[in-house]
């Protein structure tokens, strides 16, 4: 019969710890890492050494860039081709063979429409759990996360041997661009096209204002505009604010603008410095997306409307009169 005498336990715990390590599948532009990845690695610092993993065609230049992001231990990139436009499928394989190679036992990713298509496939290929849009880590088995559409804060704790999480970015800091000494090297994994999707096109809308999860002010509009002239009202603040521009499910339903401007559990979510919140109601879908906001203004004519409960400033009025004047004080 073996006994485990507590010192030991502890030493063996100690070396569990000290092997624990992270993948983090990067986002990039084609240049450098978006600020969502950087979210992604300051929330993996409590999980060992990190490796980053980059993939795309000519994706060797972003991987030597992204050698001096701080708390990057290693860097692993992949050019092919067929990881050019985030294809799941495509890229699942690759992951895995990242993650079988340095024996991490967390794989991470920023929440983002494309790890929210990628990462339960690697999760389920695992045969481990998956945790989504987690906002807090307490140490490396358990992590908190919102739940009933941000109405409850769930602690979670993880026995499995690898964990699969997305993080929200709004959460973490960004890490540095700066202070790494990381080595990039080529993962030496092939993919071989899955031959279950294609890519075909996509439409990009271009546009001169901040991009909306990264602005760090946003005017957002809701049902209280209603129609897509009022909506336009909301350009010129934003012009003068500098200021991206977002809208509630509410909005973009009736197709009062398009559906990449929705803040909201099932659209974008944004932590501004300042966010402008024009006749929205604040259904809890919405307050999901934006409730953390540094400073949080609402002008609408409903005085017992949700969305005043969690604003800084409130305006109750009727915003075809107070949007004017607003936009007359500032220059």
């Amino acid at each position: 019969m073996l006994v485990r005498s507590r010192p030991l336990l502890a030493r063996f715990a100690s070396q569990q710890q000290r092997l624990a390590s992270t993948l983090v599948v990067g986002e990039h532009n084609g240049a450098e890492l978006t600020d969502a990845t950087l979210s992604a690695i300051t929330a993996s610092k409590a999980f060992g050494p990190i490796e980053l993993l980059v993939g795309g065609p000519d994706c060797k230049g972003v991987a030597e860039s992204a050698c001096s992001v701080d708390g990057v231990s290693s860097v692993k990139f992949v050019e092919d081709a067929s990881l050019d436009h985030g294809l799941a499928e495509e890229w699942t394989p690759v992951v895995l063979a990242a993650q079988s190679a340095g024996g991490h036992t967390h794989v991470v990713a920023p929440a983002s429409a494309f790890s929210k298509s990628l990462m339960p496939r690697v999760s389920a290929l695992l045969d481990v759990a998956m945790l989504t849009e987690v906002t807090g880590v307490q140490d490396e088995n358990t992590f908190v996360r919102p739940t009933y559409a941000g109405n409850a804060i769930a602690t979670v704790a993880s026995q499995d041997a690898v964990k699969v999480l997305t993080v929200r970015p709004t959460a973490f800091d960004k890490a540095a661009r700066t202070g790494g000494s990381a080595a990039a090297e080529a993962l030496g994994f092939t993919p071989s096209p899955s031959g279950k999707t294609t890519w075909v096109s996509e439409e990009v809308a271009a546009s001169e204002r901040p991009e909306l999860t990264a602005a760090k002010v946003v005017v957002a509009g809701g049902r209280g505009l209603k129609s897509s002239d009022n909506f336009k009202m909301l350009d010129s603040l934003a012009d003068k604010l500098g200021a991206a521009i977002g809208a509630s499910r509410a909005a973009v339903d009736s197709g009062m603008c398009p559906n990449d401007m929705q803040v909201g559990q099932t659209g974008k979510v944004v932590a501004p410095d300042l966010y402008i919140a024009v006749g929205i109601s604040g259904a809890i879908q919405h307050l999901a997306g934006m409730k953390d906001s540094k400073t949080i203004v609402a002008i609408n004519k409903d005085p017992d409307a949700p969305i005043f409960q969690i604003s800084d400033y409130g305006l109750v009025g009727d915003l075809f009169t107070a949007l004017p004047e607003l936009e007359s004080k500032l220059k």
